[in-house]
């Protein structure tokens, strides 16, 4: 049986600032073929004209809008660590969330999601204080909201606790460690597209992964990361989109998933 034959792809958006972009893909190739966006909201990388741009095409195209706050650290794209305390942490992805959703709001787009971005999810996956500030703020201000992420963080653990709704990714351009949890890297490698895909529709086949040491793990999840900032993204997913046509997977908006889950 398959594991899921119903799936949401998301993909990080807006991941520049002034003419400055991250990765050789225009997001315009991109959201037609994404259920959900992440837009970068000003601390890792955006800006109000990017911020503005990305919720039009979400918009356009029909794709679930997220917003996707990281550590205030433009020059190394949110993928060094910022020591402070989790308050600190809590209100800067709220000044983000409130950024993207200001947008939505003058082009009247509903808010699908939040995830958080780079060093900021990796650390708070391990940071059970980290964790609880950032789903405590979700059940004050959100209660509805979905927060992405890992299976495998303590994150997930606690939003499930609480109540709050948690989407489970599957990173389709990331290694895997035994953990369940991604191996953490600073600029990726141009990967090839076909055997990505295969790796995606293994993972929905099965509800699992070969991590980087060799070894199968269970992988539980609802979504399908993959990063516009990989070199060659628009080759990788149209890579995996083919490969789930092929295997009869299809690919639907987020609560359609849910739904179905």
């Amino acid at each position: 049986m398959t594991y899921r034959s119903k799936i949401d792809i998301n993909c990080d958006m807006g991941e520049a600032f002034g003419q400055w972009r991250l990765g050789e893909t225009d997001d315009a190739l991109l959201y037609p073929l994404i259920t959900s966006a992440n837009v970068a909201a000003g601390f890792h990388a955006g800006d109000p004209n990017h911020i503005d741009r990305s919720v039009q095409l979400a918009k356009q195209h029909g794709v679930g809008l997220g917003s996707h706050p990281g550590y205030g650290d433009l020059q190394g794209f949110g993928r060094r660590t910022i020591k402070a305390p989790p308050a600190e942490l809590v209100n800067d992805i709220v000044y983000q969330m409130g950024a993207v959703e200001a947008f939505a709001r003058r082009h009247k787009v509903p808010i699908q999601h939040v995830k958080l971005h780079g060093g900021l999810a990796v650390d708070s996956a391990v940071d059970e204080a980290l964790s609880h500030a950032f789903i405590d703020m979700l059940r004050e201000l959100a209660p509805d909201l979905p927060a992405y992420g890992m299976h495998a963080a303590v994150t997930c653990k606690i939003a499930q606790e609480k109540g709050q709704p948690y989407v489970r990714e599957f990173y389709a351009d990331r290694a895997y460690d035994r953990s369940g949890r991604i191996v953490f890297v600073r600029s990726a490698q141009r990967p090839d597209p076909e055997a990505l895909a295969a790796r995606v529709v293994k993972a929905c086949q099965e509800g699992t992964v070969e991590t980087v040491d060799g070894e199968t793990i269970e992988l539980p999840f609802e979504s399908i990361c993959f990063h516009s900032d990989t070199p060659g993204s628009y080759d990788v997913i149209r890579a995996i989109r083919a490969a789930l046509d092929r295997a009869g997977i299809k690919v639907v908006p987020l609560p359609e998933v849910l739904a179905a889950s």
